[in-house]
């Protein structure tokens, strides 16, 4: 039922949201009580449970490195296939052009790469007929991940795709948090379903817009809140039941997916984390809900 129900509103129109600047909330001053319980606790959630700060990256990597080896395979899986359609929407958005200098992070696997670069290359096809120009060799795409393992997937399905000889797909193994990337590097920045994982969300967003030129564009892909109501009483039965099942079947992890699926629900709202691509200094922030809010891409732009 759960999976019929994605499907019938995978092709509901798409929900988009400016974030206009009178809406942004000055941001409250915490109590000194607060301020001090915070300091003192250091604490972060790991799905539902709080956990340090220190702990967080070493138990975001586990989960990886447990399910590298099926990651795609239970995105299918989970998504009815739909997050092939999510990604090509993400790229239609983006909007790459030869000779871009792209940076994906947490994109280990290349699935969002791969169609960087595929767009690339089609766009440079038609408009040079195939011959490759210097714009085109000075084109260069970052897959950024802070799991070797996640990397390791990806550098196998660039070899079979007949990708591994191409100098312009570089592999990184690096923090979201703590790029090592120059300052205004790219023209754009992609993250689809990582950034729910990073331990300070803020930083992350920060960094995006340090390694972004003028003009670079941000997306960011992530499951999200749903706002049909209707929808969500299905979609929580099928996060919660069949989801962490569906793991354990097939990646034999069902702690990991687990993991998932709480992480999901501690992410801020569309409507949050909106406000905290613009505090981190984008402009032109919005965003689109696809499939009542499964999912979300928010966009924001480095001027």
């Amino acid at each position: 039922m759960a999976m019929q129900a994605a499907r019938r509103l995978a092709s509901w129109s798409l929900q988009r949201r400016l974030l206009l600047p009178s809406q942004v909330q000055a941001p409250s001053i915490p109590t000194a009580a607060a301020a001090a319980a915070f300091l003192h606790s250091h604490a972060t959630s790991f799905g539902y449970k709080q956990v340090r700060e220190e702990d967080k990256s070493k138990l975001v990597g586990n989960v990886f490195s447990s399910v590298a080896s099926s990651y795609d395979l239970m995105n299918d899986l989970m998504s009815v296939g739909l997050h092939r359609l999510w990604k090509d929407r993400l790229i239609s958005k983006l909007n790459p052009f030869p000779g871009m200098k792209h940076l994906d992070v947490a994109g280990g696997t290349g699935d969002v790469a791969f169609r960087v670069l595929e767009r690339i290359k089609s766009v440079g096809h038609r408009a040079m007929q195939g011959t490759l120009t210097e714009t085109e060799e000075d084109t260069h795409i970052y897959v950024c991940d802070i799991n070797p393992n996640m990397l390791n997937v990806g550098k196998k399905r660039a070899a079979e795709r007949g990708y591994s000889k191409e100098h312009c797909l570089s592999w990184v193994q690096g923090d979201a948090e703590a790029l090592s990337f120059e300052d205004g590097s790219m023209d754009g920045y992609t993250i689809a379903f990582g950034i729910r994982n990073v331990t300070h969300i803020e930083k992350a967003l920060s960094e995006a817009y340090r390694v972004l030129k003028r003009g670079g564009r941000f997306l960011c892909l992530e499951l999200s809140h749903v706002d049909v109501p209707v929808f969500k009483e299905i979609y929580d039965v099928y996060s919660f039941s069949v989801i962490p099942t569906i793991g354990e079947l097939v990646a034999g992890d069902r702690q990991s997916y687990q993991y998932l699926v709480e992480s999901i629900r501690r992410f801020p709202n569309q409507e949050k984390f909106a406000q905290m691509i613009q505090e981190a200094g984008f402009q032109r922030v919005e965003y689109e809900n696809l499939v009542g809010g499964v999912v979300a891409i928010h966009s924001g732009l480095k001027l």
